[in-house]
């Protein structure tokens, strides 16, 4: 067995992932609070103000209370770090911690941190949601990855979520 893994993986290639489409959250945001420039890059918190959560089989109003920290570490890159509490319209709740990517020109990535809009094909806004629930109805969400697609607007941050399959 030492010997096939020196030799490495043979054979076809595993079946790649699909995704289906879970919900579409749309967030809305308060006024950043503007940390500065530090050592890592400019840090930035964004108040979660509001906000509602649609899928096919759910709705949700997303609560206030939440933020979404960002780590902007050049002129082009931010690494953000949200997290949201939604209350379903069957009286479950839902915690959401959603890391993401967004990479922008210098240009673009300006007009987002000035709170202009921006189009949303000059930004690439990948996430990946960890969703977490105490109601025993929605336990599958734990079982499951997903991944988004975001857009930065200037009072809202949309995005589509998608459980890995």
């Amino acid at each position: 067995m030492v010997l096939e893994m020196e030799q490495g993986f043979t054979g076809p290639a595993l079946p790649a992932p699909t995704l289906e489409h879970f919900c579409d959250l749309s967030v809305e945001v308060g006024v950043p609070v503007e940390i500065g420039d530090t050592p890592q890059g400019r840090r930035r918190l964004i108040p979660i103000v509001g906000g509602s959560l649609v899928g096919a089989n759910l709705r949700g109003e997303v609560l206030p209370g939440g933020a979404d920290v960002q780590w902007v570490v050049d002129g082009t890159t931010a690494l953000l770090d949200a997290r949201y509490a939604v209350r379903l319209a069957d009286g479950a709740h839902l915690y959401i911690h959603n890391r993401a990517l967004r990479v922008a020109s210098p240009e673009v990535t300006a007009a987002l941190l000035r709170g202009e809009m921006v189009a949303r094909e000059a930004v690439y806004f990948r996430c990946q949601p960890r969703i977490e629930s105490g109601d025993s109805r929605w336990a599958w969400l734990m079982q499951h990855q997903f991944v988004g697609s975001g857009e930065r607007l200037p009072t809202q941050v949309r995005m589509s979520f998608y459980r890995v399959l």
